[in-house]
């Protein structure tokens, strides 16, 4: 039986479930529609329960209807929020991955206009694996945490893809209050699966060892330690 199906027994049998993130003991959190939810004492992230995640096939259907358009100056802006403070801090000419960038990659726009080289991966949209083999000077993961469905290990992926000195920028809605939760919009997107907290992202980076900044609400810059090669 795998880890998966035993969390998923786990779950069921007992109202507990490990964190996907941090392998921590989670706590049933709340149930709505039939989906339960666990809480994870120890990094703070709020998840679904393993059993009720999408397909992969429900995913791609329901990501064909998201509007991301590269020259969409409201998407833009929605955008700059991680953009501008990333900018501020690469070196000229940097090297970066787009993590997830979906159909259309307006971020990776936004850098390359800045003068900064971007690569590109997604697993639906643009999934040649070429990418992944190479580390940057930065990698951004915007509007993609919340589907990881093995967020430890996707964060693994991400750690390993930036360079000594280089940044991992993630942006995703912060989940701030548990009362609101159930009625919280970001919850009921049927592909949302893990929801973080600032302290979430902190505890990452404890665990890394490597800086965490939060410039503005649900924006987060983890770099790692060490010169530029």
């Amino acid at each position: 039986m795998s880890i998966e199906t035993r969390n998923m027994a786990a779950a069921s049998a007992t109202g507990r479930c490990a964190c996907p993130l941090c392998a921590a003991p989670g706590e049933r959190f709340v149930t709505v529609a039939g989906c339960a939810y666990f809480r994870c004492p120890a990094c703070q992230a709020r998840f679904l329960d393993p059993a009720r995640r999408p397909s992969a096939t429900a995913e791609h259907a329901h990501y064909l209807h998201h509007e991301n358009d590269p020259f969409d100056p409201r998407y833009r802006r929605f955008l700059s929020k991680l953009s501008d403070p990333l900018i501020e801090r690469l070196p000229v000419s940097a090297h970066g991955l787009d993590y997830g960038c979906g159909p259309g990659p307006a971020l990776a726009a936004i850098l390359q206009e800045a003068g900064h080289a971007v690569a590109l991966y997604d697993p639906f949209f643009a999934p040649d694996p070429a990418p992944l083999d190479a580390t940057y000077d930065f990698v951004t993961c915007t509007e993609v945490a919340e589907h990881f469905h093995d967020p430890a290990a996707n964060f693994e992926r991400l750690r390993g893809l930036v360079r000594p000195g280089g940044w991992l920028t993630v942006m995703t809605c912060f989940q701030t209050e548990d009362a609101r939760f159930r009625d919280w919009h970001y919850r009921k997107d049927p592909t949302h699966v893990i929801f973080y907290r600032a302290e979430t992202f902190r505890h990452l980076a404890r665990r890394w060892g490597w800086f965490c900044e939060i410039p503005v609400k649900d924006v987060v810059l983890m770099r790692r330690p060490g010169m530029r090669p």
